[in-house]
């Protein structure tokens, strides 16, 4: 079983919390892009571009055992590691969970005063297309 969004967003917090300057803590998001596992070549289609980021994002989602599971990459490094973040809090959890979620790591780590207003734009727009894929497998499954 996997840990709770609460949880695992607990532990994002305490690591960036081990970084002093924003400098560290991009250089600690773009090695959680080199990270993320590739997403299958299959995946990479517009269908799967995520609409409203500068850079390039491709995000597919799959239903098992009753988590969702989310794949992603990214032309971009700080926007892969940004995806990567994402997907560490949601990939895995159940659709209800992931709605439901609050993502508040996103404010208590800064990120998004950190970021460029096309990145927040694009962080906002990751987020809403992962909930999205939650609420269309809660609704098949309903």
């Amino acid at each position: 079983m996997s840990e709770s969004i609460a949880v695992i967003s607990e532990e994002i917090v305490d690591e960036f919390d081990m970084f002093e300057d924003w400098m560290d803590k991009y250089d600690y998001i773009i090695s959680l892009g080199k990270e993320l596992p590739l997403i299958d070549e299959e995946y990479k289609v517009d269908d799967n571009l995520i609409k409203g980021c500068q850079s390039r994002v491709w995000l597919h989602a799959e239903f098992k055992d009753g988590t969702v599971q989310f794949t992603a990459d990214s032309d971009a490094i700080i926007t892969k590691g940004i995806i990567a973040l994402m997907i560490r809090a949601l990939s895995g959890q159940k659709p209800e969970d992931i709605i439901n979620a609050d993502l508040t790591f996103v404010d208590q780590i800064g990120l998004k005063e950190h970021l460029s207003p096309t990145r927040a734009n694009g962080l906002v727009s990751m987020i809403k297309q992962m909930k999205f894929y939650a609420l269309a497998f809660q609704s098949k499954t309903a």
